[in-house]
């Protein structure tokens, strides 16, 4: 939006600052009422005369008519007005023009484009009155301020129309202090924003399918591919090849790893709540992670080493986890939700001190488990095959160890538990319990 100061033609006093819109037709119903006449002609300040809106420039100076011709006595009055100290303040501001000399480079502006639009910062105060600051001058008459040119150049442009606009190749940052220095208060939340909504995004945001295949197609094979505490959450990971990727303490929340080979990767206390596992091969690191809510059906993880790791209400539905490591996981949900395991092979699992409070293991097969210390309590393991082969006997091997467990309603019906080790229980195993 422009804006005009309107003078009754012939004065250079009690002018009126007004907006201009619409028509001209507009702007002398305007000047009839704000300057009490009937406004039927508009001047420039040298007598030109305004027929056309689009012709009046920001904060020009008219000279309003009844339809009498152009009085230029005000212009005769204050002809050199830096010489005349009678001539009114606000002529001399808006027809005092100023060379600044900013870092080597020269600048001609007014007073009034320098003190009119932030009133409130350090040009304003250093031009508004003449050597108040005793401002320094070059040996042409040039103010010196000793700031950067090409900074200085978007921010004389914004005090002249109000619009903010940089040139390619100047760094915005360099603006902002810039205005920062002069107290231009404006037009530095201006740029901030700008700044902001220019900024790449947030390097913790989840990583894409797209960006992690370009990131792996741009690694050479035999290069260890680092991925540690990076976000992928929800990411589509499915059928990727990621073995031997390092994957510790990142987050994997939710993300599809289905039909994935992680085979030797290292997810150790990687965050893989939710994630989907299904159909996956995986020979790798687990350990202290968190798999809360995992789908693992039909999964591969056999000799994985998830040891500490965070299994609650996990789906291992047929997996295969022979010769993995769970020592000390925790597969009990405080919400409810019960891990399923049912129909897993788990020969030679090491599951010792595990939380597994209601588990499903249904028709599972535990020959040669490690559950010494396991809580068992409401565990389903009905039908489960805890016998070791006769083929594997001891001392080649050890029958499943189910010492100083918790059985407490356990479902053992159907089970075949012979030769299963039930030393130092908890609570007694009653024979409803198992019937075979």
């Amino acid at each position: 939006m422009k804006r005009v100061t309107l003078f009754v033609n012939g004065t250079s006093s009690n002018g009126k600052v007004v907006a201009l819109y619409g028509s001209l037709t507009d702007l002398l119903s305007v000047a009839s009422s704000k300057l009490g006449i009937r406004a039927s002609s508009v001047y420039n300040g040298t007598g030109g005369l305004i027929d056309d809106i689009t012709l009046i420039r920001d904060d020009d100076v008219l000279y309003v008519s009844e339809g009498d011709s152009f009085d230029d006595a005000s212009k005769t009055k204050c002809a050199d007005p830096q010489d005349d100290p009678g001539c009114p303040d606000w002529f001399q501001t808006h027809t005092d023009w100023l060379t600044l000399n900013v870092g080597g480079c020269c600048f001609t502006t007014t007073r009034s484009t320098l003190v009119s639009k932030e009133p409130a910062s350090m040009l304003a105060h250093m031009f508004r009155d003449k050597d108040v600051w005793g401002n320094k001058q070059d040996s042409q008459g040039a103010y010196l301020i000793d700031r950067s040119p090409g900074y200085f150049e978007p921010i004389l442009n914004y005090l002249r129309h109000g619009q903010l606009i940089i040139n390619d190749g100047i760094n915005p940052l360099g603006v902002l202090e810039e205005a920062r220095f002069f107290g231009i208060e404006q037009l530095a939340e201006q740029l901030e924003n700008l700044i902001k909504s220019s900024q790449p995004a947030d390097d913790h945001s989840p990583l894409t399918r797209k960006e992690f295949v370009r990131f792996l197609l741009a690694t050479p094979t035999k290069s260890e591919l680092r991925c540690q505490g990076l976000n992928f959450s929800g990411a589509d990971l499915s059928r990727l090849d990621l073995r031997y990727i390092n994957f510790k303490m990142a987050n994997l929340r939710a993300a599809n790893l289905t039909h994935a080979n992680l085979s030797g990767a290292n997810l150790e206390r990687a965050d893989l709540s939710s994630a989907c596992l299904d159909v996956c091969y995986c020979v790798c690191v687990l350990q202290g992670a968190n798999l809360q809510g995992v789908k693992m059906l039909c999964s591969n993880v056999c000799v994985c080493v998830l040891q500490g790791a965070n299994l609650q209400g996990v789906k291992m539905l047929c997996s295969n986890a022979e010769g993995a490591s769970l020592r000390g996981c925790n597969f009990e949900d405080p919400a409810g939700v019960k891990a399923n395991m049912e129909g897993a092979n788990l020969k030679g699992v090491d599951m010792e001190g595990s939380q597994m409070t209601g588990i499903n293991l249904r028709v599972a097969t535990l020959k040669n488990a490690k559950l010494k210390n396991c809580n068992l309590r409401g565990a389903t393991l009905a039908g489960t095959d805890l016998e070791l082969p006769p083929s594997l006997s001891p001392p080649l091997s050890q029958n499943c160890d189910l010492s100083g467990c918790d059985l407490q309603e356990a479902n053992l019906r159907g089970s075949n538990v012979k030769g299963a080790i039930f030393e130092e229980m908890l609570t007694p195993l009653h024979m409803s319990q198992s019937v075979r």
